[in-house]
């Protein structure tokens, strides 16, 4: 399944492989041989803590791979509607917001950066400039109008 990222999005994700595969998988080694040396392993806590946290470690590790491999970069781009890599001014009555349309993967709601998949991201998704959206929230129904897509 294809992956949108950004390319700032694609480097976060290969550093953070890079750091899983070269630094953390080192110091899981030397958990695990300390706690081997602790003796009897049907019993041994700081082992079984070692292997799980190997466990999450190889996981993540093969998720990060996957992405990665089946990224599709998008970069800001200069389209009439928006798509994703899009950055998108709205207005709500007199307060304005500004979003970075992006994969789930880089999606950071406190740093202007929301999914495509996201409630708000798939309503904005192939509308143009002047625009007006709606969606529903807990609090109730929201209009945004789009007033510039870079």
């Amino acid at each position: 399944m294809t992956k949108y990222l950004t390319s700032d999005g694609l480097e976060k994700l290969k550093k953070e492989l890079e750091n899983l595969e070269r630094v953390e998988r080192k110091k899981i080694a030397e958990k695990m041989k300390l706690a081997v040396s602790f003796g009897d392993l049907s019993e041994n806590a700081a082992y079984d803590e070692a292997r799980e946290s190997q466990s999450f470690l190889e996981n993540r590790i093969s998720e990060l791979k996957g992405v990665i491999y089946s990224a599709k970069i998008v970069e800001n781009n200069q389209a009439r509607d928006v798509q994703v890599g899009s950055i998108v001014l709205l207005s709500k009555g007199n307060e304005k917001e500004k979003f970075e349309i992006v994969g789930p993967e880089e999606a950071d709601v406190f740093g202007g950066k929301i999914s495509y998949q996201s409630p708000l991201g798939k309503v904005l998704l192939g509308k143009t400039k002047g625009s007006r959206v709606n969606i529903k929230t807990p609090e109730g129904k929201i209009e945004y109008k789009i007033f510039e897509i870079k």
